[in-house]
């Protein structure tokens, strides 16, 4: 039976989006609607995955009237669930940061609709159970990602837009070329439908070329190594209010699709695809890393910890037990609120120097004027880490609980090692920032950007860090769920 809850988290920010678009003239308005559209979608979200949790069954909606497998389903189940409300979660923080914000870019008439273009999207690309309406829905999530991007106060915003783009257009063609040979060889895009074809007939020639294809897509979309080049100056250049958002939950989609695609899609050949990502997670552990301790900004320096913390998460899903996909789970959460709240920081500094950047030549020393900023990142920057008591403690050591289950001591070995490379980039910046005078002739300036949504991440990141446990006990309920995709393919399909 058709379940509409399923359909709120995305057409309310859509619907939000069409209205704050007739409020342009209106600007603390629109703003504020913006807000109530964003937490309205958070509220049906929370909603969604209570229903999902307590009952154990996923949310179907069959749109149009059409049978299964022929319209396109909406499904929302344990993972999906999860990865909307921690999303939206984000999202809503962001528009609150932005309300805060001094950049001229959150004054355009088009900035707060097409913030909320990017909320559906990337929503509907995690609620979609259709493989084209994953293609359509991360389309529209690329396009308002781009124009935020291009719109921003950096004048080197249109560059790193135009950057993302066309890595975007290569990942598109990547994806559409995928979704054909699939259809050519199983005659179906519904997902459900999709697993049960693949698993009873596993030798079509064209099966292997969408699978690398797939697996192309998704680091593209999350910037793994070596599809990595565009995200740095990406995740610099945007606004502030959009950085936050960019580094943190929407690289999460391709982290999204490993897990479909490893957990449901094409369990038989799961084995190959887990050990690639594992390869792939530790390139980016190490290359993210060495790039954030290079690097003279810092915007920039947490845009390429996020290639370092993304390939955690990979690492995890390649090992593929029930703990190592509960602990890439709580590792993806816990990243999201972390580096979001970081990365709002960074923007906060930034918007007190004489020339709004974050290059550490002229941030240096701004922090004497910003105590209160000192003190968050501080604990952001301990959660980023791995040191109790921050929700960041608590992934590294699931992370590692699930390495030794697994017997992957030598990787857990170069994981441990190599994130050590995190404590000599927070330290850098902490101490550049807020310990070491400012140079001479800067000065900051009276205002800046408001702390308000960063604040609430960091109270986020201490809860999550002292009281883990429903955390634990969501990530663990959905890694079970994943280890039964016919249990999936059944609420789609029925039978």
């Amino acid at each position: 039976m058709n379940d509409h809850l399923v359909l709120l988290p995305i057409l309310l920010p859509l619907t939000g989006s069409a209205v704050a678009l007739l409020l342009r003239k209106r600007q603390p308005l629109q703003a504020g609607w913006s807000l109530v559209a964003m937490l309205g979608s958070l509220a049906a979200s929370v909603w969604l995955l209570a229903r999902v949790w307590s009952s154990g069954q996923p949310v179907v909606f069959q749109s149009g009237g059409w049978p299964v497998p022929f319209g396109i389903s909406l499904v929302g189940d344990l993972l999906s669930a999860t990865m909307v409300v921690m999303s939206q979660t984000v999202l809503s923080l962001g528009i609150v940061y932005a309300l805060g914000s001094r950049d001229q870019v959150v004054r355009y008439p088009a900035f707060y609709p097409i913030f909320l273009t990017l909320a559906a999207g990337l929503t509907g690309a995690m609620l979609t159970g259709d493989l084209f309406n994953l293609f359509v829905f991360a389309e529209l999530l690329v396009f308002s990602g781009t124009i935020l991007t291009a719109i921003s106060d950096d004048r080197l915003g249109t560059e790193a837009a135009l950057k993302y783009f066309y890595m975007s257009l290569l990942a598109s063609a990547f994806l559409l070329l995928a979704i054909g040979s699939l259809y050519v060889s199983y005659g179906t895009l519904n997902m459900a439908d999709l697993a049960r074809r693949i698993a009873a007939n596993p030798d079509t020639p064209l099966l292997p070329v969408a699978i690398a294809l797939l697996i192309a897509t998704f680091m593209v979309k999350s910037a793994v190594t070596p599809f990595h080049f565009w995200q740095p100056d990406f995740h610099t250049a945007s606004p502030t209010a959009v950085s936050a958002m960019l580094s943190s939950v929407v690289v999460k989609l391709g982290v999204y699709g490993f897990l479909r695609m490893t957990t449901l899609l094409f369990v038989d050949q799961a084995a190959s695809v887990r050990g690639l990502l594992v390869v792939l997670g530790l390139a980016g552990i190490v290359y993210g890393g060495l790039g954030a301790v290079g690097t003279h900004n810092a915007k920039r320096m947490l845009a390429y910890s996020t290639l370092a913390q993304v390939g955690f998460i990979l690492v995890a899903v390649g090992w593929g037990s029930h703990l190592a996909l509960a602990a890439a789970l709580i590792f993806a959460v816990n990243h999201s609120l972390i580096k979001a709240a970081l990365l709002m920081l960074a923007g906060a500094v930034a918007s007190r120097a004489p020339v709004k950047t974050a290059a550490f030549d002229v941030v240096t020393g701004l922090g004497k004027y910003m105590p209160q900023a000192g003190l968050l990142f501080f604990v952001g920057g301990l959660a980023l880490v791995g040191i109790p008591p921050t929700n960041g403690f608590i992934s590294k050591m699931m992370l590692f609980g699930s390495g030794i289950e697994a017997g992957q001591f030598a990787t857990l070995a170069a994981v441990g090692l190599v994130s050590l490379l995190t404590l000599v980039y927070v330290v850098r910046a902490f101490q550049r920032i807020w310990w070491q005078p400012p140079a001479e002739g800067i000065k900051a300036k009276p205002e800046g950007d408001r702390l308000l949504a960063p604040a609430l991440l960091i109270a986020a990141v201490l809860l999550l860090g002292l009281w883990p446990e429903p955390l634990i006990r969501l990530a663990e309920a959905t890694a079970t769920w994943l280890g039964d995709p016919e249990a999936y393919i059944q609420a789609v399909l029925g039978g």
